[in-house]
């Protein structure tokens, strides 16, 4: 090897250490930036002229892509976790504490404290002025809780629009940082700083929802959501969301767009590519907007539903009374006679028949609907599986009733009739196919003083609570947002004992009383599937206080289980995160380590130049 090669290879390495020398001080300058990836160079060995050298030939970033995309997917899965877990410790905190007062639990029990005292003492003021009021404390907690179940609701609707505005920042950054890096060898630092900045964009879309991330080569990446729909190509696709200012518990999200209430979330592609709604699709699977879309939709619809049960329960069981039909016959044909003058929209009437034929036994239940556009009603109105629910127009009076059943049951051997009057006849055809088992209406009491027990104690913002039927939903639907005192006992709680004024009930009679407590503590009621509890086939039944037991401890269960679901999610995005910065990372002692060997070596190469450069200047002063 001559001289001038000897000088050409120090040259090299003099500037391969330059170039290791600035990523080292990179390195160490963006220890702590979020995203940073410690950078290397890449050298190779090159030989010229016989001659051996080095050259750099690129930038490389140490990242284990693998790992990064397990880091993508666990980010997603514990940013959902995480606001599931939030949202369910708030809505602990509306249900309050159950070691401690004022939790529903606690005005319902107070509430029947204060009845079994009434009953012990039914003409003391106080006892009666006590009901009164544990009644008013457990309808204002009924109130507060659903106001705190909307006020949930409506965050996450608030929260699904911000987070759309970030996904949509952060689609645009990778498409930008995608044309920017198009063409472009990849191999120089600035290259790797820009594949950084992308990779943080990427981590962040993948806390909103969940993303599959595809190398398409060239430095360009595809983006898309697990379920398959591209959010990021050549172009970004926009994400847009109709956020809802009011939300209510009428307030639902429905796929077909005329029927919801609530904001959906639409892809649109570029370049006039089309749209999709992606919350019909079920396209967002994990991350923070599919927490929000399910504690929206799904958690907190069900939660309300909980309390207007309880609350429709409560105020049904004292106001609902049922009346047996009148047994009558003419001829061959047998049945029963009702009267329906007292019922009211929402209000029912029920008979049973067996098909002589088959042996089976059919249970109707026939619901007053005064607004015709809610018909038919769905069969799911009561919680009986067993029980077929029929919706009718009663605007043609019992005539128009009568009519309207012998269609709907014209092969089933069973004829109605309207004899006069109010008065609906269900009867056997008379051949014998048929034979009806028995007929009762239920009608809500409106009167408190009706010479009955029942009393509408509670009622719908001053309305009687009559589960009512109409285009919009049923009466249930928010009632716990609306269930009051009725303002009339308010006024005169002697009404808890007076139930009759002609003749006067006694001060110290305890019928209506104790028909209260009953009804409350001892009464027995199915609940519908759609509290979360019991099924269809099978629905939860029992007293209304194990009913209210029963979804307080659900609601409990599921926040801890979102408690330790969010923690074991984070302890694996933890050691993920921690093993992709072992590898990807900067570590200061490794550095300087590093710089010190760099140090050395650009030492050794200035020291090769200086011994060429000396024996040039020997050799030119000896010619």
């Amino acid at each position: 090897m001559g001289l001038s090669q000897a000088l050409s290879t120090a040259i090299s390495g003099l500037k391969a250490n330059q170039a290791a020398l600035a990523l080292v001080s990179s390195n160490v300058a963006n220890a702590e930036t979020p995203g940073y990836t410690r950078k290397t160079v890449t050298q190779i060995q090159t030989v010229a002229g016989g001659a051996a050298s080095v050259r750099v030939t690129g930038v490389n970033r140490e990242l284990d892509q693998y790992i990064q995309r397990q880091v993508l997917t666990e980010n997603s899965g514990a940013s959902y976790a995480s606001t599931r877990s939030d949202a369910l410790q708030r809505l602990q905190d509306i249900y309050g504490d159950p070691t401690s007062d004022g939790t529903l639990e606690s005005s319902y029990n107070d509430l029947t404290n204060a009845l079994q005292a009434l009953s012990t003492s039914p003409d003391s003021a106080a006892a009666r002025t006590s009901v009164i009021t544990t009644a008013q404390s457990l309808t204002s907690q009924l109130n507060a809780t659903s106001q705190g179940i909307q006020a949930l609701r409506a965050d996450a609707e608030s929260s699904i629009n911000s987070a759309v505005n970030s996904a949509n920042v952060a689609l645009q950054q990778i498409a930008r940082i995608n044309t920017q890096l198009l063409g472009v060898s990849g191999d120089d630092a600035a290259s790797a700083s820009l594949l950084d900045q992308r990779d943080q964009y990427v981590s962040q879309l993948s806390q909103l929802m969940d993303v599959r991330v595809v190398d398409n080569g060239n430095n360009q990446i595809g983006v898309f959501t697990n379920s398959g729909v591209q959010l990021v190509g050549s172009d970004a696709a926009t994400l847009s969301f109709n956020a809802q200012g009011t939300v209510t518990p009428n307030t639902q999200w429905n796929s077909d767009p005329s029927k919801s209430t609530l904001g959906s979330i639409t892809l649109t592609f570029p370049h006039g590519g089309g749209s999709v709604d992606l919350v019909s699709t079920g396209a967002i699977r994990s991350g923070t907007i599919a927490g929000y879309l399910d504690l929206r939709d799904n958690t907190l619809v069900q939660a309300q539903a909980q309390i207007d049960q309880l609350a429709a329960s409560m105020a049904s069981a004292l106001s609902d009374k049922t009346t047996a039909g009148t047994a009558v016959s003419s001829g061959a044909q047998n049945g029963f006679s009702l009267d329906l003058s007292g019922l009211q929209n929402g209000n029912s009437l029920k008979f049973s028949y067996t098909d002589t034929t088959t042996g089976a036994t059919h249970n109707v239940t026939v619901v007053r609907v005064d607004d015709p556009s809610a018909l038919p009603l769905k069969n799911t109105f009561t919680t009986d599986p067993s029980d077929e629910v029929i919706g009718v127009d009663f605007s043609g009076g019992a005539a128009g009733v009568a009519a309207q059943l012998n269609t709907a049951f014209a092969a089933q051997n069973i004829q109605f009739a309207n004899p006069s009057g109010s008065t609906l006849q269900v009867t056997d055809d008379g051949t014998g196919a048929a034979t009806i088992n028995s007929a009762s209406t239920t009608v809500t009491m409106t009167s408190l003083t009706s010479g009955n027990p029942q009393l509408p104690l509670f009622t719908d913002n001053g309305v009687p609570y009559t589960g009512a039927i109409g285009a919009n939903g049923s009466q249930q639907v928010g009632l716990a947002g609306r269930i009051s005192v009725n303002a009339q006992l308010v006024g005169d709680p002697s009404r808890l004992i007076v139930y009759n004024t002609s003749p006067l009930t006694s001060s110290g009679d305890t019928t209506r009383s104790d028909f209260i407590l009953s009804q409350l503590t001892t009464g027995t009621y199915s609940f519908s599937p759609d509290t979360g509890l019991g099924s269809t086939g099978t629905p939860f039944k029992g007293t209304i206080q194990n009913f209210l037991q029963q979804f307080t401890t659900m609601q409990g269960q599921q926040a801890s289980a979102a408690q330790q679901l969010s923690d074991g999610q984070n302890v694996v995005l933890s050691t993920l995160q921690n093993k992709l910065n072992q590898n990807s990372g900067v570590n200061i002692d490794d550095e300087m380590a590093h710089l010190l060997a760099l140090q050395n070596a650009y030492s050794a190469n200035a020291r090769v130049m200086s011994t060429v450069n000396d024996m040039f200047t020997a050799l030119l002063q000896s010619v």
